[in-house]
């Protein structure tokens, strides 16, 4: 194997494999990444066994092959080496020379039989634009569950229908509930998908680095979901069991509603949360006539206060929350927007909605804290 690729074209894909690469080395070739080259194209995989990416560019072909390199000592590499034409040679016994201008590496690999199959690709279920799948991605993600033992709640339900495409994630403590209008071609029946959260900040990755006008063709199989944007692919295991019946937990009573500029209290949150318990992180909203009153108490640290003008005269209510759920919420809420604040009483759960939705349907649900 020798070929030749501009630095330019390589650095960026070779930067994506790295997120399916192996970290704690208990398989060794898993920490490696296959390049194989043939005619003008050069092909990259990384895989952990739960993931997998692969990613091509140019090349120029001296003799074609495949060889595994030690994926982050490559990237190093690479990211080190001045602009311009990059050589690689397979040499003996696993060995690969990289060489550009007067910059001259040799690499230890391994035999390239032991690097894991990738499935095979089947035919595309659905495809939608790529800006559509990373909008759902940003507004759901961070709701996903932490807790591995929470095997159904470690990713986000992606909903297609004919109409529309949707994603919906819950640790439960907090809902998060997106949905796009947009045609999906060649679906007869609803579609749903369970994907595990490091697939989405993947597929977020691929997304960025595409074209706007980019679609995303999705794929599945038994135990497989792939995702194919232009020549980049990430597959993923999907995730098995039955994901909650979210649609029974959205609130339909909370008749109480106020207004609220995102900016300003999402600012005046995060100077509360200052002094918030570092345990807890709650925070309490109060809401009385014509006024929003937001409080914490951090013990020994002391408390925090902070009293914005809101357009509100109904009963008065308080209710605690973790800040960091609601500061999630806000940061991908839209800039200079105003959010729809949805109540019941002080236990039941609240609603969050953005007021101007041109583009997606975004409810959020948030369970309060006793506080």
């Amino acid at each position: 194997m020798e070929f030749y690729a501009q630095k330019s074209d390589l650095l960026g894909e070779l930067e994506l494999v790295q997120g399916a690469v192996e970290k704690k080395s208990t398989i060794p070739i898993l920490s490696h990444v296959l390049l194989e080259v043939a005619g003008f194209n050069l092909s990259m995989s990384a895989t952990d066994l739960e993931l997998a990416t692969r990613c091509s560019c140019p090349a120029k072909m001296k003799a074609p092959g495949t060889a595994t390199v030690p994926a982050k000592r490559l990237l190093e590499i690479v990211r080190s080496l001045p602009d311009g034409e990059i050589r690689f040679k397979l040499l003996e016994n696993n060995w690969i020379q990289v060489t550009c201008d007067r910059s001259s590496f040799k690499i230890v690999g391994l035999a390239k039989d032991n690097f894991p199959t990738l499935p095979v690709v089947p035919a595309a279920v659905v495809k939608i634009p790529a800006e559509v799948l990373g909008g759902l991605i940003d507004r759901t993600i961070f709701a996903v569950s932490q807790d591995e033992s929470r095997f159904t709640l470690s990713g986000a339900l992606l909903v297609l229908k004919q109409e529309s495409v949707g994603m919906v994630a819950t640790d439960g403590h907090r809902l998060a509930l997106v949905e796009r209008r947009v045609g999906v071609d060649g679906l007869q029946d609803e579609v749903r998908m369970l994907i595990p959260k490091r697939a989405m900040g993947e597929l977020r990755r691929l997304v960025a680095e595409s074209p706007e006008e980019a679609g995303v063709s999705i794929a599945k199989d038994d135990s497989h979901l792939f995702f194919s944007v232009a020549q980049r692919l990430a597959v993923a295991r999907q995730l098995a069991g039955q994901f909650p019946n979210y649609e029974a937990v959205l609130p339909r009573e909370n008749d109480k509603v106020v207004e609220l500029d995102q900016e300003l209290v999402s600012a005046a949150i995060r100077r509360v949360a200052v002094l918030a318990d570092e345990r807890s992180h709650a925070v309490r909203l109060k809401l009385d006539q014509g006024r929003l009153e937001i409080s914490s108490s951090g013990g020994d640290y002391g408390e925090a206060n902070e009293s914005l003008d809101v357009a509100y005269n109904q009963e008065a209510l308080q209710a605690g929350f973790n800040y960091q759920y609601l500061l999630d919420f806000f940061s991908v809420a839209g800039k200079g927007g105003t959010v729809r604040l949805e109540l019941k009483d002080a236990e039941s759960a609240v609603q969050f909605r953005p007021v101007d939705q041109a583009l997606y349907d975004y409810r959020y649900v948030v369970m309060p804290l006793r506080v």
